[in-house]
């Protein structure tokens, strides 16, 4: 972790999407935001809200796109752009249907797992490369074709307080370990 340089939470943009599971992501950079008095600011060359802070004399952005998850890579490759950021100096926080809510998982990779938000930022970095993720398990609906239906909902108070409660262990563990 210590070469991160910028820490991303994906989800959707519009008040709608924002208490949904798709949107786990933003709701950890908005935790650590939170844990640093913090306020993300609008910055309409970036698409999205950004801020940052120093953790042991190093400078460490948060993001969180403003636009629709399939289409991130948009908003992250112009901060990533401006401020020379490579896709290995990235974390980012997802939102993970093959895990339970509440359980989250640490990984290094290449790839997006299915993750289309993940998908589309890889793509734009034209680059194959090893870069950090946190995987936020929302659990998985019975029938597949409910997916879509599944991610832009509302967790049950059980999965968001299961959620939150992993959000806070992990802000405290990379903290307290890491960077």
């Amino acid at each position: 972790m210590n070469k991160i340089k910028i820490i991303i939470g994906l989800g959707n943009p519009l008040s709608k999407y924002r208490n949904t599971r798709h949107n786990v992501g933003s709701w950890y950079v908005l935790e650590l935001a939170n844990l640093f008095n913090l306020k993300l600011k609008k910055k309409t060359k970036f698409l999205g809200y950004y801020s940052y802070f120093f953790y042991l004399n190093k400078k460490i952005f948060l993001f969180i796109p403003n636009v629709f998850m399939n289409i991130n890579g948009l908003s992250v490759l112009k901060i990533a752009n401006f401020y020379s950021i490579k896709l290995e100096e990235m974390f980012i926080i997802h939102d993970e249907l093959d895990l339970l809510p509440g359980i989250i998982k640490l990984r290094n990779g290449y790839g997006s797992n299915g993750h289309k938000g993940l998908k589309n930022i890889i793509g734009k970095f034209k680059k194959k490369t090893v870069y950090k993720r946190l995987s936020i398990g929302i659990g998985r609906p019975n029938n597949k074709k409910d997916i879509s239906d599944f991610v832009l909902s509302k967790p049950t108070n059980l999965d968001k307080k299961k959620i939150f409660s992993s959000i806070r262990c992990s802000i405290n563990k990379l903290f307290v370990n890491n960077f």
